[in-house]
C-alpha cells in the first residue's frame, strides 16, 4: 500500500472503532503513536531500546507539550469553572423559574422560559453536557407536571443546550481560533448574531408550534402565579447579576481590554463572587467545582494531544492531499465547495464529536479557503451552526443521551430523538440564511476590528 492508502485506511479504522464505543481520546492517540511508528520507521531495531528510537515519540511529546503551552487555551478551564460555580450557585433555577412567570402570557411559557434559561447559562458555561442535564433535572420535571407533551419537552431542552457550542464565550471557538490561527476576537464577534438568529428561531418555533396545538404546552394555573409586583423583583434579582457578569466577562473580550484567558479569569471570581451575593458558596460546592474541571479539562487537553497526533500522521503519509487534490480536482465554484464541506462535516456529526470533527476534519478544508476565495470567519461560523448538528442528529446524538441520562425511565431515547427533528431542521435553515446574508456573521466583526484582509 501506498502512504496516502495507508492514511485513508487509519481514518476509516478510526471511525470504525468510534462506533464500536473506543474512547475517543485514547483511540486518536493510539493510532497516532502506531501509525506514527510506520511512518517514520528507518530500520529494524537491534535492541530493546531501539524500540522507542522513534520519530513519533518525539512527535507526541511536542504535541503534549504545545497543548501546555497554549495562551488560547488557558481561558477553557477558567470558563468551566465560571460554568460550574454557576450551576452549583442555584442561580439558574431562579433564573428559569422567574422567567417562566415573566413569559407566563406567551403560547409555551415554560417552553420559552427553558430556552432563554438555556441561552444565558450557556454563555456562563459553554459546557453542553451540564446546561442539558441541569435543565433535564430542572425544566423537565416542570414541563411535565405542566402537561407538557414529553417528546416536545426533551426537543426543547436539548436543543436549548447546544446553545453553548456557538454562543460566546464558546469553548468550541477557541478550540477553532488555536487549530485555524485565527483571532479569538474576531470569531466571538461574527457568533453573537448567528448565536441569537437561532436561539430566537428556536423560540418562534415554539410559540408558533404551541399556537397551532395548544395541548402541546398547557397554559398555567391562574392560583400559581404569584403577584406581578413579586415575578419582576424576583427577575431583577436572578436575571440582572448574572446578565452583568456575563456582559463584562464578553464586553472586555470583544472591547481588546482583556485577552479570552484574562476575561474568563474575571468571569471565574465573578462566579465566586455571584455564588457568595446569593450565599449559595461552600466549600464542598468549591471543591466540587475544582474537581469537575479539573475533570473536563483533562478530557479536553488529552482530545488536543490524541487528535493533534493523529491529524500530524494523517497529514505526513498525505491524507490531507488525497482529498484536497480530489476536492479541487472536481472543479467546484465556491457555494458547492461550501455545500460539499458542510454536508460532509454534517455527516461526520452522526458518530463522532465536535472536538474531533474540529481537529482533525475541518482542518483538511482550510487550505482550500483561500483557493475557492472563502472567508476563514465565514466558514468558521458555517462550522459553528453545523456542529450544532453534531448533538442532535441520530443515533449519536449526545445532548439525546444527556437528557436520557438523568430522566432515566421517565422518556424513551425514541422520543426525544422525535423532539429534536425540528430544531435539526431550524440549525439547517440558519445556515441557508447566513449563507444568502453572510453580514449575520460577517457586519460585528468588520464594524468592531475593521475590514477583514487576507
Amino acid at each position: 500500500m501506498t502512504d496516502p492508502q495507508v492514511a485513508i485506511l487509519m481514518l476509516s479504522l478510526f471511525i470504525v472503532l468510534v462506533l464500536l464505543g473506543f474512547p475517543i481520546a485514547f483511540t486518536l492517540l493510539a493510532m497516532g503513536v502506531g501509525f506514527g511508528y510506520y511512518a517514520y520507521y528507518q530500520a529494524a531495531p537491534e535492541s530493546i531500546a531501539d524500540i522507542f528510537n522513534n520519530n513519533i515519540f518525539y512527535l507526541l511529546n511536542q504535541n503534549t507539550y504545545s497543548v501546555m503551552e497554549n495562551d488560547t487555551l488557558v481561558a477553557i478551564p477558567l470558563f468551566l469553572f465560571m460554568g460550574y460555580v454557576v450551576e452549583r450557585a442555584n442561580i439558574v433555577d431562579r433564573l428559569f423559574f422567574s422567567l417562566y412567570m415573566a413569559a407566563r402570557n406567551l403560547p409555551g411559557s415554560l417552553a420559552i422560559a427553558a430556552l432563554l434559561t438555556c441561552a444565558v447559562f450557556s454563555t456562563a458555561s459553554g459546557i453542553v453536557g451540564a446546561v442539558v442535564t441541569l435543565m433535564g433535572l430542572l425544566a423537565y420535571p416542570a414541563m411535565a407536571n405542566a402537561g407538557y407533551q414529553r417528546s416536545f419537552a426533551s426537543g426543547v431542552i436539548c436543543a436549548g443546550g447546544t446553545l453553548g457550542i456557538l454562543i460566546p464565550p464558546s469553548i468550541m471557538l477557541i478550540v477553532y481560533a488555536a487549530i485555524a490561527e485565527l483571532s479569538p476576537l474576531r470569531l466571538y464577534a461574527a457568533a453573537v448574531f448567528p448565536g441569537l438568529m437561532l436561539a430566537g428561531l428556536y423560540i418562534v418555533y415554539v410559540m408558533v408550534r404551541v399556537w397551532l396545538n395548544p395541548a402541546l404546552a398547557p397554559k398555567p394555573q391562574e392560583e400559581d402565579i404569584p403577584p406581578r409586583r413579586q415575578i419582576y423583583m424576583d427577575l431583577l434579582i436572578s436575571f440582572v447579576p448574572l446578565t452583568v457578569l456575563i456582559m463584562l466577562v464578553l464586553g472586555s473580550i470583544l472591547g481588546g481590554l482583556a485577552t479570552p484567558a484574562e476575561a474568563a479569569a474575571m468571569g471565574a471570581l465573578g462566579g465566586l463572587v455571584l455564588a457568595m451575593l446569593y450565599r449559595s458558596l461552600s466549600w464542598d460546592k468549591v471543591k466540587q467545582s475544582v474537581f469537575l474541571t479539573a475533570k473536563a479539562t483533562a478530557m479536553v487537553c488529552w482530545l488536543f494531544v490524541g487528535s493533534w497526533t493523529f491529524a500530524s500522521i494523517f497529514s505526513y503519509l498525505g491524507g490531507h492531499d488525497v482529498i484536497e487534490h480530489w476536492v479541487v480536482g472536481m472543479n467546484l465554484q465556491p457555494w458547492q465547495f461550501l455545500v460539499l464541506a458542510q454536508l460532509i462535516i454534517f455527516l461526520l456529526g452522526w458518530p463522532l464529536e465536535w472536538s474531533e470533527i474540529l481537529i482533525i476534519f475541518v482542518p483538511i478544508f482550510l487550505p482550500m479557503l483561500e483557493t475557492f476565495g472563502v472567508n476563514p470567519y465565514f466558514f468558521a461560523m458555517l462550522v459553528a451552526l453545523n456542529l450544532q448538528t453534531s448533538f442532535l442528529t441520530p443515533p449519536m446524538a449526545m445532548s439525546a443521551y444527556y437528557l436520557k441520562g438523568v430522566l432515566k425511565n421517565q422518556i424513551q431515547l425514541m422520543e426525544i430523538f422525535k423532539g429534536l427533528m425540528p430544531y435539526l431542521a431550524i440549525v439547517i435553515l440558519c445556515m441557508v440564511l447566513m449563507y444568502q446574508f453572510p453580514g449575520i456573521a460577517l457586519w460585528f466583526p468588520d464594524y468592531l476590528f475593521g475590514v477583514w484582509v487576507p
